[in-house]
């Protein structure tokens, strides 16, 4: 055969190669390494490192293995792979901080909350706990299949019996080709009164469900502070989050004087980092609330933090490091498993617990029928002992005296094979009156065995009954205890704590300088004198704008987008700062129209090159991206043309064909964003000028134009006074300068 295919050369398109060894790749990744199956909640190598613990008896009773003695069974039987990562696989199985439940039981160093990593496997000993044992209870009844290992030589099993609801109880974590998972870990005990409401109950909503059953249930406890109605959402789509934060509590000291004390931290936060972290933006003066934080911790966490002062409020403090640091971190919630028909999928959590309680139907199913065969092949062996007790004498002849001693007792007691082979190997001590007895003991209570198990296999609803108290048992062994008290606490939604960018930035004055070329920089103080300000050659002031480093600044684009800045990241120093469209995505075509300083409660006018327009509040010009916000939409063609404050109860419009418009204020809609109202209307001549300048001012002060050199009172302007949408009339002289 090797010289028939030797030297054979087979053309394929490389589009076609790629595709096929592609595929092959990700279904790989996807069904044997990252995504759990819904059953048993293991995914392969986890699998595999408990049954090969089986297999080495490191059952809870017995003594601890060496880890590398583990690691070299499974990569050498069942999983093909690295030794480090099955290491770290079953390092994670062991440690507290990472599994709700622990499969494996640790002895030696297996890290830290810290980060720190394992010690070397062959330092480190391992053997099951009672989790893992539940998962396996079975394993030897014919519950599940086996599957041939990697290179044929043995045998494992495809899924485990999981007499524990390891898939909720641990959570899960993976990313596959083109899908990921991420399962947060749940109390057992509240799973299991869950399942118990869904056996008796199949038609039971989620939200039912969530009343036994609340929310995850992390190993380094926290508190979850995420909506209800955001939970139930998660929990029916099988995706969405949940935010945790630190659990903390203030401790007086003499004077008034006061620390926060933090006992817990979010789920799988390196405590080391989160402190490097709150070190460094303490360093760049992030934080200026915060003068100082120790970490006390030994074998429980204890972080201490102490405020600038003794006036600042501890929930003040609290929420700007919930902001800026990862006292308060977000778990999502992916639930993408491998179903019992071997395809991925996301489901809804009532999905996942019936998923489970099906499998248990089944694996009692096979159990039981396994049980019944031994029981009905033991009873088959009794009732020859039984036969032949009658008259062990003869059966001494016979076995003496024929030559074919089987086939003779076969004749004469009507023996089955089986029975005739089991009387032969019958031990001499046997043949006594007692052990008559013990046989017909046994019989009787084999035979009662086999009807229960006949009435079992033959009544789902008995089937049923046996799995709800299997599953009660369950959430008793583990669901109590040390092991099972609730870790995390499920609280409400914190209220909003007004932070002022003043709490996060150490608060001064500073003036803005943009340039005419578009470089900007700040310089501190107010008051400067632009004539000392050097700029690049060929370069000059275009505005100076004073502002603290508190402010946020907006920059109002002819692309009718707002971008925010804050003041204290403009760049400072002597140079000559850095071109503005570093700040923000803003295209080379477009300009800048308007800076100013974002003011709670002050308002602007916004209009278009055609003359629609519209009121927009300070703060609905705030951006949080890069990429900015569009306030003003526009159509083809069209550019924003003014950006001014609206303070007053006029607004006077000049454009088009040199006409001046005046009409209330409250004539135009205050909108956080849209096309806005029409201004003033434009004839077929004036429709290609557009709007030129607008002003909003007060009736009582009167009315400054741009460039003039003294204030109109209203009474002047009443020529102009309209609604608004109209032409106007023909502009005085002192509207047409500046424009």
């Amino acid at each position: 055969m090797s010289d028939t295919f030797a030297g054979h050369i087979e053309d394929t398109r490389l589009t076609d190669a790629l595709s096929e060894r592609y595929l092959a790749y990700a279904l790989s990744t996807i069904m044997s390494r990252s995504l759990p199956d819904v059953r048993d909640g293991l995914k392969p190598v986890h699998r595999r490192l408990i049954f090969a613990m089986h297999q080495l008896r490191l059952d809870p009773a017995s003594g601890f293995k060496k880890c590398a003695r583990v690691v070299g069974d499974v990569i050498g039987k069942y999983h093909p792979h690295g030794d480090a990562s099955v290491y770290e696989a079953l390092v994670r199985l062991a440690q507290d901080f990472a599994v709700r439940f622990p499969l494996v039981e640790g002895q030696g160093n297996f890290g830290s909350v810290d980060g720190d990593n394992a010690a070397a496997m062959r330092y480190t000993e391992a053997r099951l706990t009672k989790v893992a044992q539940a998962l396996l209870e079975g394993i030897n009844d014919d519950a599940v299949d086996f599957r041939p290992t990697y290179d044929g030589e043995d045998a494992e099993p495809i899924v485990l019996p999981a007499a524990f609801p390891n898939l909720l109880a641990n959570g899960a974590a993976g990313i596959a080709v083109g899908m990921a998972t991420s399962i947060p870990p749940h109390n057992a005990g509240e799973i299991c009164a869950a399942a118990g409401l869904l056996i008796r109950k199949p038609d039971a909503t989620v939200a039912e469900l969530l009343q036994h059953m609340p929310g995850p249930d992390f190993p380094t406890g926290g508190i979850i502070v995420e909506d209800a109605d955001a939970i139930l959402k998660a929990y029916e789509t099988g995706r969405g989050g949940f935010r945790i934060r630190s659990r903390w509590e203030v401790e007086q000291g003499r004077f008034g004087t006061w620390l926060i004390v933090v006992t817990e931290i979010p789920y799988q936060v390196q405590k080391s980092r989160l402190i490097e972290q709150i070190a460094d933006l303490l360093v760049q003066k992030k934080l200026p609330l915060l003068a100082d934080i120790r970490d006390e911790s030994s074998s429980d966490i204890r972080l201490v933090l102490e405020p600038k002062n003794r006036t600042i409020e501890p929930e003040v403090l609290m929420e700007t490091l919930f902001r800026a640091t990862q006292l308060e971190s977000r778990f999502s919630l992916n639930m993408n498993v491998i179903g019992p028909d071997r395809a991925p999928g996301v489901l809804d959590l009532r999905s996942v617990l019936q998923a489970w309680l099906d499998h248990r139907h089944e694996v009692l199913e096979r159990r039981s029928s396994h049980r019944l065969a031994a029981v009905e092949k033991r009873l088959e062996i009794l009732e020859g002992f039984l036969a032949v007790y009658l008259n062990l004498d003869e059966v001494i002849r016979i076995i003496r005296e024929e030559d074919d001693a089987k086939a003779s007792l076969m004749a004469t007691f009507s023996l089955t094979d089986m029975q005739a082979e089991a009387v032969l190997n019958m031990r001499l001590r046997s043949l006594r009156r007692l052990e008559e007895i013990e046989i017909r003991k046994e019989h009787t209570a084999l035979s009662a065995e086999r009807d229960e198990l006949h009435a079992l296999l033959a009544d789902r609803t008995l089937r049923w009954s046996r799995i709800a108290a299997e599953v009660k048992e369950i959430g008793r062994n583990f669901g109590s205890g040390a092991l099972g008290a609730r870790r995390s606490t499920l609280g409400a939604p914190p209220p909003q704590i007004d932070l002022s960018a003043a709490t996060l930035v150490e608060r001064e004055p500073l003036t803005m300088i943009l340039s005419e070329k578009g470089w900007v920089r700040a310089v501190k103080g107010h008051g400067i004198d632009a004539s000392t300000q050097k700029f690049k050659e060929g370069d000059s002031l275009l505005l100076a704008l004073p502002c603290q480093s508190t402010d946020r600044i907006c920059f109002f684009a002819t692309d009718g987008r707002a971008f925010t800045v804050n003041a204290g990241d403009l760049p400072r120093g002597r140079g000559d700062g850095q071109p503005v469209r570093l700040l923000m995505d803003l295209s080379n075509d477009e300009e800048i129209l308007s800076v100013f300083v974002i003011e709670e409660g002050k308002q602007r006018l916004v209009a278009s090159s055609v003359g629609r327009g519209m009121i927009v509040a300070d703060s609905d010009f705030a951006a949080e991206k890069r990429g900015g916000k569009q306030v003003l939409n526009l159509k083809d063609d069209e550019s924003a043309r003014l950006c001014v404050p609206a303070q007053g109860d006029h607004v006077a419009v000049y454009g088009g064909d040199k006409r001046l418009l005046v009409f209330p204020v409250d004539q135009l809609p205050v909108m956080a964003k849209g096309l806005g109202v029409t201004l003033q209307k434009y004839p077929d001549g004036g429709a290609k000028l557009g709007l030129r300048q607008a002003v909003v001012f007060s009736a009582t002060e009167g009315l400054l134009w741009p460039g003039a050199v003294r204030v109109r009172g209203f009474a002047e302007l009443e020529p102009w006074v309209s609604k608004r949408a109209a032409t106007g009339k023909a502009a005085p002289p002192w509207a047409m300068k500046k424009a």
